[in-house]
Order: structure tokens, then C-alpha cells, then sequence
């Protein structure tokens, strides 16, 4: 089902039935006191979606416990740990839906999410990708989001190259977007949300909603970017792999490798500080080799 579909008696249909064609997947790890309030956040929705899965990637507290005896509707999967990329992508592929949102187990989504999104995209059936306007918190109080952090709809591949520019949690998207540019990189530790952003940026435009329809929280121990350093270095390894792609235009791929030469300079100079030398001079020679392409 497709939101054109959704436009004629599939609308009727939906409306009726108080539920939307869409697989809600969310990757957890050692999360169930945070997963539960993402859950609880699915279950008020005002429209409430046909599917949620849960992929705990090998949690050893009370994770299926908690499910089971509070959330009977959610499909529970279980592996062994491999990383979000896997639990998402292992999520992603057994859905029963179309369309695919996503949502981090440290998240939670407002009411009326997914009915707004679904909303805007029966008005805009070409649209295959949709995202929202977000709230920030950082261990329980509300902040404002930096300009840099601004969210913007339609051609956005150069917007998403400085950062991430959209958030897993506010996404909605349907499946034939992933059979066009892939799954979420498993190799990546780290920031393998901007580098599917950027794949799928290359190629659709983006659906934005301004309303903030995400609660967005951080500043938790088991945040990715607390355990690793230098995060530019994944997204350079992400800029890489779009620049050997034919997907980009002579505009955008200029512009790709001015942005892999600032960040391979900055993991550069973050290597020198760390007695890391082999790294920093392949990082500046990397650097170097993208100046002026």
C-alpha cells in the first residue's frame, strides 16, 4: 500500500479502522525502563500503527519481560548483539508494512506523529520520505537545538552533508526507498544514520513537517557518540562511499568533497592530539586528496 493508494477508499479504510499501513521498528539494548516510555508513546497514538516491532540486540535485564507483560501487542525479536544497524535493519527486513518509521528506544513520539505524517503524505503521494520537526532534551530539561541543527524539507543532500540532518525517531519512509539505496551500514559504529541520509538524500526528496513531533532525548552513559572518538572519522568513511557512487550530480559532488576534506582535517588534528600519528597522516593526506576535486 502506497499513500497514493491511501488517497481513495484505502483513506476511508485507515481512517475507520483507527490504524495506518506502517511497521514501527525499534532497536534496544539494555533499555527497558527507557524502551517502555517509547512504547507507551506508540500505544497513545491517535492513529495507531498495524505493526511494532522490537529487536533487543542481546539486552540481559528485564527487556522481554517488560514486553511481554506490558506491551502484548509488540513482535518481540531477540539476537545476539550486533549492533543498532543490525537490530534495525533485522526490523526492517521481516516488516509486514510498506511504509517503515523508525524510532530509538530513548525517544518517544508525540500523539498525533504518525497521523500528521501520514496525513502530508496522502496530500503529496509522490512523497517516499518523510521527517518532523523535533524537541530536544538533555537529561530532563528541555533545550534549543543550534542553527547548524536546523531541519529543512525537499533536496537536502547538501544540507546533510555538515551533519546528520534528520533523526531516525522522526522518520517515516516507504520500503521501495530501501531497495533503491540499502540498508543501514552494519560496518559503522557510529553515525550510520548520516550516512543513509546521505544515500537516500542523493536520490528523493524530502516530505518535512515543522510541527515537533518527536521528544528527542540525550545526555544518557550509553549514548554511540560518548564511546567513541572522533565521529567525523565514520562520516568520512560515509562520504567515501558516496563519492564512489554514481548517484551524485557534478554540484552535489563537488560539494561532498569540500566537506570529506574539512572533517578528514579535523580527525587529523583530533589523531595528533591523541599520539595517534599513522592515523593523522593518513587522515591529512585523505584530506589533501579531495581538495579541489
Amino acid at each position: 500500500m502506497n499513500a497514493a493508494s491511501l488517497a481513495g477508499g484505502e483513506r476511508a479504510a485507515v481512517t475507520a479502522a483507527r490504524s495506518l499501513p506502517v511497521t514501527v521498528v525499534i532497536p534496544t539494548y539494555n533499555r527497558a525502563r527507557l524502551l517502555a516510555r517509547a512504547l507507551n508513546s506508540v500505544r497513545v497514538q491517535t492513529l495507531v500503527p498495524a505493526e511494532v516491532i522490537v529487536v533487543d540486540d542481546g539486552s540481559t535485564d528485564e527487556t522481554a519481560a517488560m514486553i511481554r507483560e506490558a506491551f502484548p501487542f509488540v513482535h518481540y525479536v531477540h539476537q545476539e548483539n550486533q549492533g543498532v544497524s543490525a537490530a534495525r535493519n533485522r526490523g526492517i527486513e521481516i516488516a509486514a508494512r510498506e511504509w517503515i518509521a523508525l524510532l530509538d528506544s530513548d525517544d518517544e513520539w508525540r500523539p498525533e506523529k504518525l497521523e500528521t505524517q501520514f496525513r502530508e503524505l496522502i496530500r503529496q503521494p509522490q512523497s517516499r520520505v518523510c521527517h518532523t520537526e523535533e524537541i530536544w532534551v538533555r537529561r530532563g530539561v528541555r533545550v534549543n537545538p543550534m542553527k547548524k541543527h536546523a531541519k529543512a524539507g525537499g533536496w537536502i543532500f547538501q544540507r546533510c552533508l555538515p551533519l546528520c540532518a534528520m533523526s531516525p525517531s522522526s522518520i517515516v519512509l516507504h520500503r521501495t526507498v530501501f531497495d533503491a539505496v540499502g540498508l543501514f551500514d552494519e560496518s559503522l559504529p557510529a553515525c550510520e544514520d548520516y550516512d543513509l541520509w546521505l544515500r537516500i538524500t542523493a536520490r528523493y526528496p524530502v516530505l518535512f513537517i515543522k510541527e515537533p513531533l518527536i521528544v528527542k532525548h540525550g545526555g544518557h552513559e550509553d549514548q554511540l557518540s560518548r564511546r567513541h572518538w572522533g565521529m567525523d572519522r565514520f562520516r568520512v568513511r560515509a562520504l567515501q562511499k558516496i563519492l564512489a557512487s554514481d548517484q551524485l550530480s557534478a554540484t552535489d559532488r563537488r560539494a561532498a568533497a569540500i566537506t570529506l576534506a574539512a572533517k578528514a582535517r579535523i580527525v587529523a588534528s583530533g589523531a595528533r592530539k591523541r599520539g595517534r600519528h599513522a592515523e593523522a597522516e593518513h587522515y591529512a593526506a585523505l584530506g589533501e586528496s579531495h581538495v579541489g576535486l
